[in-house]
């Protein structure tokens, strides 16, 4: 059912509260995206929508039930988190890193099951090449995409990525949204955080705007990516363009109109 609530939930780490007070109902079968300036708490939220933390006050529901009451096997097979870095520094093959996505569905001591989904899942991020190469001799980019092929093996539905395009090049960047919105059209729900703007608007069907722990806005990226919402939260100027193929696109200035990068 893919249904994700978020119940006025925040946490704290010793005196500092990270968020606070967020209600979200995460659209299903949806592409949803995160974003906010850096130190907005968007690894936070993101870290607690995959209940890998638990959140000082208030709850997160999946399907009704608290996140906090699965197993962590049985969790593993309905949501997935992809995190910005991950350091493995065994010299474990490409491939051996892919199949651990399938853990989940294994009972002790049951061989490996369910290996086309781990061969389809290095097709669907264009790593089949490097199935014998040991990790630890990978770029970022390509360790990346090894990550998500990994979750995208464990069948779960809802998938959770934090700045999953942050090290890759553009080229790369744009397939594995591409591939994203495609598991959207497939039925997966995907919650993303993202830095470029542009892309978000681009590919996002539901936009979450937080800023210093909490959630500003909540909405389609034509209602929540106004010229002064951006210029307010971002503190640049902003220009629209429409491209020639009719689509919205933002360039910014910082606020003294130097080019903002």
């Amino acid at each position: 059912m893919n249904n994700l609530e978020v119940q006025q939930v925040g946490i704290k780490i010793e005196e500092n509260w990270l968020i606070r007070n967020v209600f979200l109902k995460l659209p299903k079968n949806k592409f949803t995206v995160l974003i906010g300036p850096n130190g907005a708490g968007k690894t936070t939220l993101l870290k607690l929508l995959a209940g890998l933390w638990k959140p000082t006050e208030g709850k997160i529901t999946l399907n009704e039930r608290n996140l906090h009451q699965f197993k962590r096997s049985e969790l593993a097979k309905q949501l997935t988190f992809v995190p910005q870095k991950s350091n493995i520094n065994f010299a474990f093959t490409v491939k051996d890193i892919v199949m651990m996505g399938r853990n989940p569905h294994l009972r002790r001591f049951q061989p490996i099951i369910g290996i086309e989904h781990v061969k389809q899942a290095m097709k669907k991020t264009d790593i089949s090449h490097l199935a014998d190469r040991l990790v630890t001799k990978l770029s970022g980019g390509e360790m990346q995409r090894v990550i998500i092929a990994r979750s995208l093996a464990t069948q779960a539905n809802i998938i959770l990525l934090d700045e999953p395009t942050a090290s890759l090049d553009i080229s790369h960047a744009i397939e594995i949204l591409e591939l994203l919105q495609e598991l959207v059209t497939e039925g997966h729900t995907i919650i993303l955080s993202i830095h470029d703007i542009n892309l978000a608007i681009r590919y996002a069907d539901n936009i979450i705007l937080i800023k210093q722990g909490n959630i500003i806005a909540h909405g389609s990226p034509n209602q929540i990516l106004t010229d002064d919402m951006i210029s307010n939260i971002f503190k640049v100027n902003v220009e629209r363009i429409i491209t020639s193929e009719g689509k919205l696109m933002f360039y910014f200035k910082s606020q003294n109109n130097q080019i903002s990068t």
